[in-house]
């Protein structure tokens, strides 16, 4: 191979592996729902899940919270100074939806009305209101999780 054509290979196949590299850093954990993928934040203790989404006067279409328990049973949330609707999707053990509660208010009152899994659940992912609905989920439809 020609020496002057060398160089210039080796440099783009170096900011090639470069670029790849950081794109798998930077990609952080996912869920994915009938082929749809969301960049999630996971919330796995005790401070982390009590916060949730507060606060929060947006959200990216792509984006959630998983809400991740160390046991199985029924699950109750609210919306307490949390300001954008969400979908509440309530998973099993094995990553199967149990139950949503769709399109859930702000909340305006006090106490906020808790919304429920209605069945024992492990995981739950909060996303934007309207999405369960778009993807057309039911009860059964299993959530991939990439860490």
């Amino acid at each position: 191979m020609n020496r002057s054509f060398r160089s210039p290979c080796l440099v783009l196949l170096a900011l090639v592996l470069t670029v790849s590299i950081q794109a798998c850093a930077a990609k952080g954990p996912s869920v994915e729902l009938k082929g749809q993928t969301y960049s999630i934040e996971i919330a796995d203790n005790d401070a982390s899940r009590e916060h949730g989404l507060m606060d929060r006067t947006e959200m990216a279409a792509d984006h959630g919270m998983l809400f991740v328990f160390q046991d199985d049973t029924p699950r109750a949330f609210w919306m307490k100074n949390t300001k954008i609707p969400l979908d509440m999707l309530f998973f099993d053990a094995d990553r199967r939806l149990v139950s949503v509660q769709h399109n859930v208010p702000p909340c305006t009152a006090d106490p906020c009305p808790a919304y429920s899994s209605g069945a024992p659940a492990r995981y739950v992912l909060e996303l934007n209101g309207g999405q369960a609905s778009k993807l057309g989920l039911a009860p059964g439809d299993e959530m991939q999780i990439h860490r």
